[in-house]
């Protein structure tokens, strides 16, 4: 086609410029957006060959990131960054080398391995557990394949702490909550390892924590709370679990985050009455505290 011809149906309003050069073939009514995913394209034609979704919009498509990011993030590969590719898109350039070069979908986006490295790269300390158990849990990827994506960074501001809970998630660790479990409740008070996400006694059930030699059982539920449905099914789990000597304890977010401590003493104390020879190690929060005290926070 002609400038000429697309400028006229440009002017008749049949087409929207997203950018110089740049075209989408739709009209845009009173107060309509764009949608996120003609952006997203728009961006990467604009950006040229091998170009692709940066960290951001990869993560939303693969599922790690619930809310698209407003503009589209884009990598542009082997070109500069020019006033012709200014448009609704965040636009950067890519250095060669510095993540894997595996590009995949449509449109174009980062591994699952680079995308997560590069979203924990960018976050708080206490939101990287979420993304990498949030990947691995969802079979996107597996922590191997992470942890070889890390290798390939010089730099990355939370190196150790991925390491740390990647060999967690390997041991059935399967959510932030169960990680915090695990770290300050039960490893900080010397409690026994349990075994996570196991059937028990033939029933279909997987639970979260089991202490099998002394029967006792943990749910750990992240959820701001039950809705009633959940709470009805936990009651017969926890019932049919009963029928045969299985004890089950169930803690929240605020409890473990908030009271490790006194989940820790209900715990050591529940264990200590079906046998468990071991005693409660005070960590540096409750070394000081009476038996009254755990009473008081639990």
């Amino acid at each position: 086609m002609s400038r000429w011809c697309v400028s006229r149906i440009l002017a008749q309003g049949q087409w929207t410029r997203l950018a110089r050069g740049v075209l989408w073939t739709r009209p845009l009514g009173v107060g309509e957006e764009i949608p996120w995913l003609v952006r997203a394209w728009g961006g990467l034609l604009a950006a040229g060959d091998g170009s692709r979704l940066g960290p951001r919009s990869s993560g939303h498509l693969h599922g790690l990131v619930d809310e698209a990011p407003r503009k589209p993030d884009i990598f542009a590969r082997g070109r500069s960054v020019s006033a012709r590719t200014d448009g609704p898109w965040l636009l950067r350039r890519e250095q060669v080398g510095v993540r894997s070069a595996k590009t995949v979908g449509s449109p174009p986006r980062l591994g699952v391995e680079a995308t997560v490295i590069d979203l924990c790269d960018g976050v708080t300390a206490s939101e990287v557990p979420g993304l990498l158990t949030r990947a691995v849990q969802r079979r996107l990827t597996t922590g191997e394949r992470i942890v070889d994506e890390l290798a390939l960074r010089a730099r990355h501001r939370h190196r150790a702490l991925v390491r740390a809970i990647l060999s967690e998630v390997a041991d059935g660790v399967e959510s932030p909550l169960e990680l915090v479990y695990l770290r300050d409740v039960e490893r900080a008070h010397g409690l026994p390892r349990g075994r996570r996400q196991q059937s028990r006694a033939g029933l279909s059930h997987v639970s979260d924590v089991g202490y099998d030699e002394w029967a006792l059982l943990l749910e750990l539920d992240g959820r701001d709370g039950h809705i009633e449905e959940g709470a009805f099914r936990d009651r017969r789990r926890d019932n049919a679990f009963a029928v045969r000597a299985l004890l089950t304890l169930r803690y929240g977010w605020y409890d473990v985050t908030d009271n490790p401590c006194a989940v820790a003493w209900q715990v050591a104390t529940v264990l200590r009455s079906r046998g468990w020879p071991g005693e409660l190690r005070r960590c540096g929060r409750c070394r000081t505290l009476a038996e009254a005290d755990f009473l008081a926070m639990g």
